[in-house]
């Protein structure tokens, strides 16, 4: 076969300079094209310490807000109601300080949340190392909040090469997260108690709950007919293992949301990527009267509607295969099962705004 290229073929493209013989091994030649100049990037290292002081301060304010709860709990003070001799509700610091012995206390609270988030976010980075794509270990936030802490995130530094990849990475956190979450539901409310003989007015703040403590307290009271299951669940003393159990499910049902760059949204670009920004817009649109009922939804509505338009690019092709397409079926059962419509109660619009969404608001008319 002659080895004559033809007319029409284009110029064959020259190899690069090589480096002399000399500056390799002396006396070889090099069998392919060496360049004189090679650009080697290297990933950025990971600051352990940065993980590791985020960590210890989300572990110390998760125990002084635990502590403050489990020591209300043992005493049969009132939840929330901040009575006298009780654990100050918000993030008791001078509570602790007064006697340091008492963070203790905090060990179940905090145990259960801290597992519940460390398994969501090691669902990410478990799946990302799979593909070989960057991601940093998990970053937990301390905060002084109800909770002690505003979850924790990891960082994706690089790119994600198939849908599946991205499916894959973006469902092992909620479903990591829901499973010991799921547990520490039934074992707090095995441990919480009827709550004192008060009227719920004294109660400052008040929680909604997901669809599974409903089921989860209905299973227990079938198996074990024990009075206090037959309770409404606001009339429920949750055990701290329980409230952390809460924390967990509100987190799941957060990132299940079915838009932006949650993990919800990661879940329908990897399904249908042309339909990303239409699901966002349509899942911004239910926030948004949600919201009158708990403002907190209306801060949701912005994050999905400003990550929502600019999703990471990942190749179209291969689409996913079937076994995934039934897996993804399970998101909107977790996010039913975890979602709570008003996890707070008494920050509506009209309790927050009155002026504005109250029932004599200006634009209301007389």
């Amino acid at each position: 076969m002659s080895n004559r290229l033809p007319e029409s073929a284009p110029a064959p493209i020259p190899a690069p300079p090589l480096a002399p013989s000399s500056e390799l091994a002396p006396g070889l030649t090099p069998l392919l094209a060496v360049p004189k100049e090679m650009l080697v990037t290297h990933p950025p290292r990971d600051r352990y310490w940065l993980h590791a002081l985020l960590l210890l301060g989300t572990i110390v304010t998760t125990l002084m807000v635990g502590a403050g709860m489990q020591f209300n709990f043992q005493s049969n003070f009132v939840p929330y109601a901040d009575g006298p001799g009780a654990a100050p509700s918000f993030f008791p610091v001078e509570w602790i300080l007064a006697r340091p012995s008492r963070l203790f206390l905090g060990i179940p609270f905090s145990a259960t949340l801290l597992l519940i988030l460390l398994c969501h976010e090691m669902g990410h980075y478990f799946y990302c190392q799979k593909y070989r794509v960057g991601a940093t270990l998990p970053f937990f936030i301390p905060f002084p909040s109800l909770a002690g802490t505003v979850g924790a995130f990891i960082r994706i530094r690089g790119a994600i090469r198939s849908r599946a990849a991205l499916f894959d990475i973006g469902i092992a956190g909620p479903i990591a997260g829901f499973i010991p979450a799921l547990v520490a539901v039934f074992i707090g409310l095995w441990l919480s108690e009827p709550l004192p003989p008060v009227s719920l007015d004294t109660v400052t703040l008040q929680f909604g709950h997901p669809l599974i403590f409903s089921l989860a307290q209905s299973f227990l009271g079938a198996a074990t007919n024990a009075q206090v299951f037959a309770l409404p669940l606001d009339r429920l003393y949750l055990h701290p293992v329980a409230f952390a159990a809460w924390v967990g499910m509100v987190v799941t049902s957060f990132n299940l949301l079915p838009g932006g760059q949650l993990d919800g949204g990661h879940i329908v670009y990897a399904l249908f990527p042309r339909a990303h920004r239409l699901v966002t817009l349509l899942t911004a649109g239910v926030l948004i009267p949600l919201g009158m009922h708990s403002i907190g939804w209306w801060l949701w509505a912005v994050v999905l509607l400003a990550t929502g338009w600019q999703h990471p690019p990942v190749p179209p092709w291969p689409g996913l295969d079937r076994r995934r397409k039934l897996l993804a079926l399970l998101v909107p059962l977790l996010l039913f099962l975890s979602l709570t419509p008003v996890p707070v109660r008494g920050f509506s619009a009209a309790e927050v705004f009155p002026k504005t969404f109250g029932p004599n608001a200006h634009w209301r008319g007389r």
